[in-house]
This record gives structure tokens, C-alpha cells and sequence, in this order.
């Protein structure tokens, strides 16, 4: 049987440390699922669509690695596609006690399937889409903080 994970998120934008962990799951599953969630309540930088392509573009090479959107509970999404490992980074403790809570939750209302919490690397620590969309707005240079495949112009225009 496969292992499938996904790797949900607003990813607005997909910054470094996603693609990090993206790319460390790829040696603990056969197919990692990035899924783009539709958030209605929340507002973003960048379309859905624009996030979307942004994430092909980096992953463009990659087989194994699928992007897809999807909106609801996301043990919901997990089980309409078969994956049965979800996939959290851990940037902090205050990130542990968030996503150790939403983990129990999602236990409970799928039971088969898994939380996996990875460990973001040490230089990525600060790195949040928050930030990023911040330094983007006020006509930054966020390119450090932003994968390779990404022209941030393409997307954004001041």
C-alpha cells in the first residue's frame, strides 16, 4: 500500500521552510500531497490559483509530489484521497501546543490516520508566511526567504 501524506496550509506564500520540509518528507513517503487550503475567513496575498502555480513551479520536477486545493476539515480531504499521514513543521513550542491540539482533534474524528510533526530547520526558524507577505507588501526584497522557482514579481505587482 502506498503512503500518502499530505501537507496542508494557506502556503500564502510557500516559503523555504515549506519547501524544506516538502522535500525532507519525500524520503519518509512515497507521495506527499501539498494541499492548498481555501480559507474563506482568512485573507490572503495571493489567489488560490497564484498559490497553486506558485507550488507547481517549485515541485515542477518532482513525481512524487502531487498540489492540489481543498476546502473543509482536513482529515476530511486525507480520507477522500487515502493519505493516512498528515504532515505538520514544528517551528516553536507555542507551534507544538497549537498543532499537538489540532493532532488530538483529528485523531479523534479520523482515527486511522496519523500526525507527523518535522522539525523545521534551524535557519528557517523565523520564517513565516506572515513575515514574508509583510516584506512583500512594503516592496522588500523577500527573495532569501522564498524558494528558487519562485519570481515573486510574476505574482505581485506593486
Amino acid at each position: 500500500m502506498e503512503k500518502i501524506a499530505v501537507f496542508p496550509g494557506t502556503f500564502d506564500p510557500f516559503t523555504v521552510g515549506h519547501e524544506t520540509i516538502t522535500k525532507r518528507a519525500l524520503s519518509l513517503f512515497d507521495k506527499v500531497v501539498i494541499a492548498v487550503g481555501k480559507n474563506l475567513s482568512k485573507k490572503t496575498l495571493f489567489t488560490l490559483e497564484q498559490r497553486l502555480a506558485m507550488i507547481n513551479d517549485i515541485f515542477a520536477n518532482e513525481p512524487k509530489i502531487e498540489v492540489q486545493s481543498y476546502e473543509g476539515l482536513t482529515v476530511e480531504f486525507c480520507h477522500n484521497i487515502d493519505a493516512k499521514f498528515l504532515i505538520r513543521g514544528l517551528r516553536t513550542s507555542a507551534d507544538f501546543e497549537y498543532e499537538r491540539a489540532i493532532g488530538q482533534v483529528n485523531k479523534a474524528l479520523r482515527p486511522e490516520i496519523e500526525t507527523v510533526f518535522l522539525l523545521t530547520s534551524p535557519e528557517h526558524t523565523p520564517i513565516n508566511s506572515s513575515i514574508i507577505r509583510d516584506i512583500i507588501i512594503n516592496n522588500g526584497d523577500a527573495t532569501i526567504f522564498l524558494p528558487k522557482a519562485i519570481n515573486i514579481k510574476k505574482y505581485y505587482k506593486h
